[in-house]
């Protein structure tokens, strides 16, 4: 199948990267800033419409910002911000008065600690765990077998009704804890508001899910086999 973009699979050198350099640049024959350029140029005129402005341009400076000893000349990167960190000095930026928090609710001591940070920074915050509402399994066709504790009772994961009621909370910008994977997107497509996340859910990495990509050559191999 031809792919006109897949720039995990670019080999060239940074410094010669068609997307990293002025002029000049080079890029193989999957490279999207070169097939893509017409599309490039008319997706760069949406950053200029209200929705986006404000909100690409805080982001970018907050990219920065996250960076000690910036000067013009080589640099060599010395980040000093942690997520969290850059997430309330982000909030800070857009001017957010209320955050609203989506957790997993597994992660209940853990939202308890980011609620404590973000409300000790000055924020207003409405929360909701993943199983809100109270709804059973059942209700979206799971069967018996296809329960986490078979023969038990169990509440579903609700991400669009944890969006629902951040909406009607009125929250500025959303912070994702730990949902599922499928249901975080279900959250992400319903909330009105702009929402990043804090921590992506890996129930056996302690939620660092690169850590068995960095190990896919040794102790995570059966990743690439195809079974």
């Amino acid at each position: 199948m031809e792919n006109k973009a897949h720039c995990a699979r670019c080999r060239i050198p940074k410094p010669e990267r068609v997307c990293q350099i002025e002029s000049g640049g080079r890029g193989p024959a999957f490279c999207p800033t070169l097939n893509y350029s017409q599309l490039a140029q008319e997706v760069t005129e949406l950053y200029a419409q209200p929705e986006f402005a404000e909100f690409a341009r805080l982001a970018s400076i907050q990219e920065a910002e996250c960076y000690a000893n910036r000067a013009p000349g080589p640099y060599v990167l010395q980040p000093e911000k942690t997520r969290i960190q850059e997430t309330v000095e982000f909030a800070r930026k857009l001017g957010c008065k209320k955050l609203g928090l989506a957790f997993c609710g597994g992660l209940q001591r853990e939202a308890g600690l980011v609620a404590d940070i973000f409300e000790s920074q000055g924020f207003a915050l409405a929360s909701v765990a993943c199983n809100c509402g109270g709804v059973p399994k059942e209700a979206i066709g799971i069967q018996d077998r296809e329960k986490v504790c078979m023969g038990s009772y169990e509440t579903m994961c609700n991400p669009l009704l944890q969006a629902e009621i951040l909406n009607r909370e009125e929250t500025d910008l959303n912070i994702v804890l730990g949902l599922c994977v499928g249901h975080d997107s279900l959250f992400l497509k319903r909330a009105k508001a702009f929402s990043t996340v804090l921590a992506a859910k890996d129930r056996v990495t302690g939620h660092n899910p690169l850590a068995a990509v960095y190990t896919v050559h040794s102790y995570y191999q059966k990743l690439k086999a195809h079974v």
